[in-house]
């Protein structure tokens, strides 16, 4: 019904598992949540810093991605799948079981979303290669980026790897492989030995591992196709492509998370891709993650732009180029940087641009459809500000992410940096030296206790929200991230002004 509306037959939502992997309960379990109850008067008095809300949500996430339009998942588990025997070190502390592989795979048949898991294996091995026993695979001895592709060990490593996933993913249709960004390729040792001898080259080394990594899913799982990102192969010239396997064995995945991709050159790649050989190609737009590492609000207008132009590829090349498009949610840009959007953040961006994909624009039809299925009457694309942010699952999150993000910074900047009290009678000189009027603390310290102590309750709430969702590590890192350094900045100010209150006021020179 939904795919005969949309140039794309396949349309999965991208779960990035390397940072932030919601519960399980957060794809099944019924429960009813409060925020905010009781709190009206100390909401006017915090200058609406505080979103008051009752809301009672179904925390369903995989029945309101089919909904909204998905038809499938394109899983990438990174260190949270549950690797057995000389992988089992690649397991994060809170990596899935496989019961709870199954109950993800089981509730996603449910909601007919086809799933398709991603296993790196080349480039983006962070997540392997920073560990001691595994480091002699990498290409470049100092970096974990990327695979040494001339071992032997380093393929049957990336075989093992796959093979487990594959068995717990029985009847895949596709296994996407990974193979984007491989960083240093050529730099290492054994690769410039390599690459000194004639003909060979980069893109040959490249091409054949792909080859190499291809055949063994061939080989061990002859019914699952392997799925590339397709930036390696972007400026491999045609006839060299053709003239290998790689056409034969894979599908690549062409990703552009632009608000404004050239969508004629994009049209002119899928030509070349299709002139060499490969029968199908795959999109990848991005609802989120796409816009800044540290990004905590997700842009809506930015990659709504980017799948309607997305549209317009598809409709410029033949209909039986594409096989479907991957909406990316990236959680991290790698196994290294800190998080971006959390998934819940980025809830109205992917009901917006799956809705978009099966309509064909944002309408004023489109967004009352959108607004429906989240809970809200006040969407706005071009603007992080919402009253209410809805009740879909993870809105209470948003709505106090969305708090946190545009005004505790600011709220504690004002105070430090633009009070005419602090700035004025409590400079860092004065707090250097304990030295302050004892009128000033008056002035002072009862603006920093109240703004301490407004932001700690809805910190509270956010924390209890965000422990509902994920494991303790990642509402640690985000609440590390994007919070404690600005209760931190108040925490110190209090602090000084109490150890300026019992200082000697006699002088305000150097001691």
């Amino acid at each position: 019904m939904m795919s005969g509306s949309s140039p794309f037959k396949m349309r999965l939502v991208h779960l990035d598992l390397k940072g932030a992997p919601p519960r399980v309960c957060y794809l099944s379990e019924q429960t009813a949540t409060t925020i905010g109850k009781g709190k009206t008067e100390r909401t006017k008095e915090a200058h609406n810093l505080f979103i008051v809300s009752r809301i009672v949500f179904p925390k369903k996430i995989f029945p309101l991605f089919r909904a909204l339009g998905a038809n499938g998942l394109l899983i990438e588990y990174e260190d949270m799948f549950p690797y057995e025997g000389h992988l089992r070190l690649l397991r994060a502390k809170h990596a899935y079981s496989p019961s709870e592989i199954k109950e993800i795979l089981h509730l996603a048949t449910l909601n007919e979303l086809e799933v398709i898991p991603l296993v790196q294996t080349f480039g983006h091995m962070e997540f392997v290669l920073k560990h001691e026993a595994l480091a002699h695979l990498r290409e470049v001895a100092l970096f974990p980026n990327t695979l040494n592709p001339h071992k032997a060990e380093s393929l049957a490593l990336v075989g093992a790897m796959i093979d487990q996933v594959m068995a717990l993913h029985p009847g895949a249709r596709w296994l996407h492989i990974g193979c984007d960004e491989v960083y240093y390729l050529g730099e290492g040792e054994d690769s410039r030995q390599w690459l000194q001898q004639e003909p060979n080259t980069r893109a040959e080394l490249c091409l054949s591992y792909m080859e190499a990594v291809a055949s063994h899913v061939q080989a061990q799982h002859p019914t699952t196709t392997p799925l590339v990102w397709d930036d390696m192969l972007r400026d491999i010239p045609e006839d060299q492509l053709s003239a290998s396997r790689v056409p034969q064995l894979v599908e690549p995945v062409l990703w552009d998370y632009g608000a404004d991709l050239d969508v004629h050159s994009k049209a002119l790649l899928m030509e070349k891709y299709r002139k060499s050989g490969f029968s199908w190609l795959w999109a990848a737009s991005a609802f989120k993650g796409a816009t800044g590492a540290s990004q905590a609000l997700t842009p809506i207008e930015h990659h709504l732009r980017n799948h309607v132009q997305w549209l317009q590829v598809a409709g410029s090349v033949p209909a039986d180029t594409l096989q479907g498009i991957v909406l990316t949610g990236w959680q991290r840009y790698d196994h290294f940087s800190v998080l971006c959007e959390l998934l819940p953040v980025g809830i109205p961006s992917l009901a917006v641009c799956l809705q978009v994909l099966l309509h064909g624009g944002f309408a004023e039809n489109v967004k009352a459809r959108v607004e429906n299925f989240l809970g809200t009457s006040s969407l706005e694309a071009t603007d992080f500000r919402s009253e209410r942010a809805g009740s879909f699952p993870g809105s209470d999150i948003l709505n106090l992410i969305t708090q946190v993000s545009l005004h505790l910074c600011s709220s504690v900047d004002a105070l430090l940096e633009r009070d005419r009290y602090v700035t004025g009678w409590f400079s860092p000189y004065h707090r250097r030296r304990k030295f302050i009027h004892p009128v000033m603390i008056q002035h002072i310290q009862p603006q920093a206790l109240s703004l301490l102590a407004r932001w700690s309750v809805l910190v509270g709430e956010l924390e209890a929200a965000l422990q509902r969702v994920f494991y303790p590590d990642a509402v640690e890192e985000w609440l590390e991230e994007n919070v404690r350094p600005s209760l931190r900045r108040l925490q110190a100010l209090l602090q000084d002004l109490g150890e300026a209150a019992g200082a000697r006021p006699d002088s305000g020179q150097d001691p």
